[in-house]
């Protein structure tokens, strides 16, 4: 029932300081009398950490400081009727001024221009871009009771902060209530007699709620940075990599329906979507593809459906089958509104033929498919594809040729092998460089390849690395 609390405050309180409205106002209070100062606090550390995950801990610490005085003062007994609304209102000019201790986003100084409500909704619609490359590193049991020993108040304050920014993308539910166990695992073991077996213990009880909420964490970074239809798509294509021989019928449920997942609980504040929803995909994903794949039907001999959806979430692209290169839809196909399954197939087909990750093919299908759909606004629609049909193949061929050279032999050998064979490639290449400027170019090359080569690469990451790549290659 508390949790329940909790998420229902996270929402209240956001919107009101949306709107400052007193019905919202009535609930954040109701909350936080029924929740108390410290859980009060608590939430606002994690809601604000996540959502400003460029800001220093000490902006943080201002930002939910200021915002437990308000609440307490304004939902106090006898308080002036306006006081929430002031005192939001004051807490929003104070963000646009220079000296501001408060976090920033950006576009924060276009929302500054603005007054009254239209100020404060400004600031409520910006968000970050998802943390593609959480840093935080979990320190050794010696070192977190060390810490948490010295203050624990400032401890669980400080891995909140810390947790959240690295993993803001998992449901606020899954955060919260993540980050309270963790908590109270190491109030429990840093105070116990054996605290190294208690960690142990407690980490293997908490295994499922870890996994769950970084997994969440990840697929809901793509979701973010993708938007609805393009991560649809995305989801296509490495479900087509992965089991080539399947067919469309039976990977395009299974994208679909992780997308509408991702669209009912990355922003939810139900506690159990992911824990439910997950469990029950994983059993379409068996259902559909264990008898099509051999490296999935070991996945689905996991003990547990967390550990299915893992195990199926890192398989790597299978090798490509032997087929007839694909061909581009007809404007007949394509062109009708209400169907989009010839678009689909086309992706499929051309995701299982190329041995190439899913940023690479998302990034290039994007203008294909964009063309396309303006031939289909044109008055000769079939002339319109016949006259760019030969160019987009072109554009495409050229562009798989490229990124199939950038990431050759990553995907096959261990990353040191690959470093290797990439600095053989490089030095018959460019027999007369030098060796320092060599090395920045292996470095740079081996880099991104790490980053951008496997087929769960990060979106936003790589689509402006790719350019600079393709640009610099020889």
């Amino acid at each position: 029932m508390k949790r329940t609390l909790v998420l229902l405050l996270a929402v209240a309180f956001v919107h009101a300081l949306e709107r400052g409205r007193d019905y919202e106002k009535d609930k954040v209070c109701k909350e936080l009398a029924n929740l108390g100062k410290e859980d009060f606090t608590s939430l606002s550390m994690v809601l604000y950490s996540r959502k400003f995950p460029s800001s220093t801990f000490e902006q943080i610490s201002h930002l939910v400081n200021e915002v437990v005085s308000l609440t307490e003062a304004c939902c106090a007994e006898g308080a002036d009727p306006e006081c929430y609304d002031l005192r939001t209102s004051a807490l929003s000019a104070r963000s646009c001024e220079k000296d501001s201790p408060f976090p920033v986003h950006p576009g924060t100084a276009e929302c500054c221009t603005r007054e009254g409500l239209e100020r404060k909704l400004c600031m409520a619609a910006l968000k970050h871009k998802p943390q593609e490359f959480p840093t935080y590193v979990e320190p050794t049991n010696d070192e977190i009771c060390e810490a948490f020993r010295k203050d624990p108040k400032d401890f669980a304050e400080q891995f909140m902060y810390e947790y959240s920014i690295n993993y803001g993308q998992a449901p606020l539910s899954l955060l919260v209530s993540y980050t309270k166990s963790y908590l109270s695992m190491v109030g429990s073991c840093c105070t116990s007699p054996s605290p190294t077996v208690c960690f142990l213990k407690e980490r293997l009880q908490m295994k499922h709620l870890s996994l769950l909420t970084t997994m969440s964490n990840r697929i809901c970074s793509q979701y973010a940075a993708y938007g609805k239809e393009k991560s649809r798509l995305s989801h296509l294509i490495k479900l087509a990599q992965k089991v080539p021989t399947a067919e469309l019928e039976d990977v395009l449920p299974l994208a679909e329906e992780i997308n509408t997942i991702l669209s009912k609980c990355c922003e939810s504040t139900s506690e159990d979507c992911m824990a439910k929803e997950l469990p029950e995909y994983t059993v379409k994903i068996c259902d559909n593809l264990s008898t099509k794949n051999s490296k999935f039907k070991d996945c689905c001999q996991e003990k547990t459906p967390m550990d299915v959806f893992v195990c199926t979430y890192f398989m790597p692209a299978a090798p490509t089958p032997e087929l007839p290169a694909v061909e581009l839809p007809t404007s007949t196909d394509v062109c009708d509104k209400g169907n989009t399954k010839a678009i689909d197939q086309y992706t499929f087909e051309l995701s299982r033929r190329t041995h190439l990750p899913e940023v690479f093919l998302s990034k290039i299908l994007e203008p294909t498919l964009k063309s396309l759909a303006e031939c289909c606004d044109s008055e000769d629609s079939t002339g319109c594809m016949n006259a760019q049909g030969p160019q987009l193949k072109k554009e495409l061929s050229s562009f798989i040729d490229k990124g199939q050279k950038l990431c050759a032999d990553y995907s096959e050998n261990t990353f040191t092998e690959y470093k290797k064979k990439l600095a053989e490639q490089l030095k018959a290449q460019m027999p007369d460089a030098s060796s320092m400027d060599l090395q920045g170019l292996i470095d740079r090359r081996s880099d991104f390849a790490s980053k951008c080569c496997s087929i769960n690469s990060p979106p936003l990451y790589c689509d402006s690395e790719i350019d600079v790549e393709m640009k610099n290659m020889l």
